[in-house]
């Protein structure tokens, strides 16, 4: 059997070799971390590679994503489906081993990383997410059924990123005692000793968040790292930081140890010098022995690891039918059964109230009856649960003595809940939301935008959605927001115009399986617009006729949100006018520019030129709808400190500002 030093060393000739291969990428992380990531999965990581999806693996995450190659080695090596050639093909057009870990490229990849520290919020989610499912289907007569860790790797980068603090704070108030992050601190980054600009004592940083700190242990030794893994796991009730200290680039006689390491290739001379230090002594590429690949083979334990979990399954289905076949719903990502006819019914009760309220009340509406049928459904708020309206009456808190609720108070943390809310996306078993001011929106940016790469199933909840909040003024209100979120490839963004649309919207939220929804809600009331059954269906396509004059259309008006008022008092002022206006309702761009050709002709026919689009932002996006010929009513400055109405006027986001473009058009 071959010893430890030998099967940590075959991670490093991998990184080298790839690196140097693809002439791009980071080989110090993969050579300094690889004895820890050798004893990490050869003695306590819970993985199949036949079946790496399966609900009680352990989960790993590599956030620090640049080190890509560590996780790729040590894939292959344990006999998951990356191949050797998959290494050659590094950093290589449609590879299974991109220059970041891609959750939707790699088998065996959890989540996408790179950006830094997002990844360490991620594994955060995933505890929580573990926790949380724990708590629900567990049982004290039988074995339990969710039993499973969740690893990070983080580097001093991770560390110095603000939404560290944010995630790792709230680890520490939620006791996910089945978190443990393992700090590769190296003292290097890119521009070189990070004691430069990070000097901070993370150790006692992380203590004062209420984790369990283990200290001082020697990255390079497997015995301390094992003993410092088995410290971690005794304890139940706090996340765990262990402190390594390792060389970067360990291995490179004349490399490590230095920034010159951290992001380049090695070069053949130093490689040749590298396998001369590790006593490695083939220099083929990417050469590993087969006594090599027979320590690192993890298929029949982890097939046996699994069996073993299966086993204890069925015991528990025996006894406990009905959370069985609960648990394996939710994991397989299934709604309900009644799921349809519960969302048919929460859209018909909104249509038949008729009332004019706030969109962010009438998602609050739809949330008290969801929560308690779609017991996946978990959120949170920033520490604005009232103004968000996430606050709904079945609403139980999760806490570090209490994981059997459905929401969690977040705090003012907009980037890390917005990650944390990624990792129990991923993790599976539940359909995860957010809520905070759309503004605010900006503090979370990237946690979403990795939500649409990722395709995670994710809810973002956003109110006082523009200059109608109003007195808050223009630090508050929305404006480039909407906009801003729209950019993001495979986001959709929805801005519903009242309690109907909302619910439309909610639905296709969490009916949508392949990426995140963004909701922009309302603080003001808006007007209930009554609707045909057909239209009522057509909502769910992104863009469909609201209201069509009894004069032949001339003209087309488009609105979201609060501003489709706005188009219909248009349209009525030039009604008496015997000037037919055609209003569109368009609560998804995304949605609705998905649609068939035929649909969105339909809808928008390129026949009529004369169109006018409004709402309270930027004007930018709407371009691309009303064409050269048209006109746009937005708002393409910063907000004013006002009552709400007032604001609106002073802009010009008036309803006789869009009749009057539309005369203008119309000649």
């Amino acid at each position: 059997m071959p010893d430890r030093r030998e099967l940590a060393n075959a991670i490093r000739i991998l990184a080298m070799d790839a690196v140097q291969q693809a002439n791009s990428g980071h080989p110090g992380m993969p050579m300094g971390m690889a004895d820890i990531a050798e004893v990490l999965f050869n003695d306590y990581l819970k993985l199949n590679p036949g079946n790496p999806l399966w609900p009680d693996r352990d989960r790993f995450i590599l956030s620090n994503g640049h080190g890509s190659m560590l996780q790729y080695a040590v894939l292959h090596l344990t006999g998951h489906d990356v191949s050797l050639e998959d290494l050659r093909q590094f950093r290589q057009l449609h590879s299974k081993t991109p220059g970041h870990p891609e959750n939707f490229m790699t088998t065996g990849v959890e989540t996408t990383t790179g950006p830094l520290g997002q990844g360490l919020a991620n594994a955060v989610g995933m505890a929580l997410a573990e926790a949380v499912l724990a708590a629900r289907f567990n049982r004290d007569d039988t074995a339990p059924i969710v039993d499973h860790y969740t690893y990070c790797f983080a580097g001093d980068g991770c560390l110095m990123e603000g939404i560290s603090h944010e995630a790792c704070s709230l680890a520490g108030t939620l006791g996910l005692g089945k978190l443990i992050v393992f700090y590769d601190d190296n003292g290097i980054s890119i521009d070189g000793r990070t004691e430069g600009w990070f000097t901070d004592d993370t150790p006692q940083r992380f203590e004062a968040y209420g984790w369990q700190v283990i200290r001082n242990v020697d990255g390079h030794d497997s015995g301390e790292i094992k003993t410092a893994i088995s410290n971690a796991r005794k304890e139940t009730a706090r996340p765990t930081l262990i402190c390594c200290k390792t060389i970067i680039g360990w291995g490179a006689p004349n490399k490590r140890d230095s920034a010159g390491i951290h992001g380049a290739a090695l070069g053949d001379e130093e490689i040749a010098a590298a396998r001369a230090e590790l006593g490695w002594a083939d220099s083929t590429r990417f050469a590993i022995p087969d006594a090599l690949y027979a320590g690192w083979d993890k298929r029949a334990s982890g097939a046996q690891q699994e069996q073993d979990w299966q086993e204890r399954f069925e015991a528990y289905a025996a006894s406990h039918p009905d959370a069985a076949a609960e648990f394996e719903r939710r994991m397989a990502g299934r709604l309900p059964d009644a799921w349809a006819g519960l969302a048919d019914d929460i859209i018909k009760q909104a249509q038949q109230a008729a009332q004019d309220t706030a969109t962010r009340k009438s998602s609050k509406a739809v949330l008290e009856a969801l929560a308690a049928q779609l017991p996946e459904l978990l959120g949170g708020s920033a520490d604005l649960s009232g103004s968000n309206g996430t606050d709904f009456s079945g609403h139980q808190p999760i806490s570090a003595d209490n994981y059997s609720g459905n929401y969690v108070y977040y705090g003012v943390r907009e980037f890390a809940m917005s990650a944390i809310s990624n990792g129990l996306s991923l993790h599976g078993g539940f359909v995860p939301f957010t809520a905070t001011f759309l503004t605010f929106s900006d503090y979370a940016r990237n946690a979403v935008r990795m939500a649409a790469l990722m395709g995670a199933h994710n809810v973002f909840v956003y109110t006082h959605d523009s200059i109608g909040l109003g007195e808050d003024g223009p630090t508050h209100q929305a404006v480039e927001h909407l906009a801003s979120l729209r950019l993001i490839p495979s986001l959709h963004v929805w801005r519903p115009a009242d309690a109907v649309e909302v619910a439309v919207a909610w639905r296709a939220a969490i009916e949508r399986r392949d990426g995140p929804a963004a909701l922009a809600l309302t603080r003001q009331n808006v007007t209930h617009n009554p609707r045909s059954a057909e239209q009522i269906a057509a909502i769910a396509r992104g863009g469909y006729v609201l209201h069509e004059p009894d004069a032949p259309v001339q003209a087309i008006a488009i609105a979201t949100g609060s501003e489709v008022e706005l188009a219909m008092a248009a349209a009525t002022q030039l009604a008496a006018d015997g000037i037919g206006v055609r209003v569109v309702s368009m609560p998804c761009v995304e949605v609705f520019l998905a649609q068939d050709v035929a649909w969105q002709e339909q809808v928008l026919p390129a026949a009529i030129s004369a169109r006018v689009a409004v709402e309270a932002g930027v004007s930018d996006g709407w371009w691309r709808l009303v064409g050269c010929h048209g006109r746009v009513i937005g708002v393409d400055r910063f907000g004013l400190s006002a009552p709400a109405a007032d604001v609106y006027a002073a802009m010009g986001v008036t309803a006789t500002a869009v009749a009057a473009a539309l005369r203008e058009l119309l000649g």
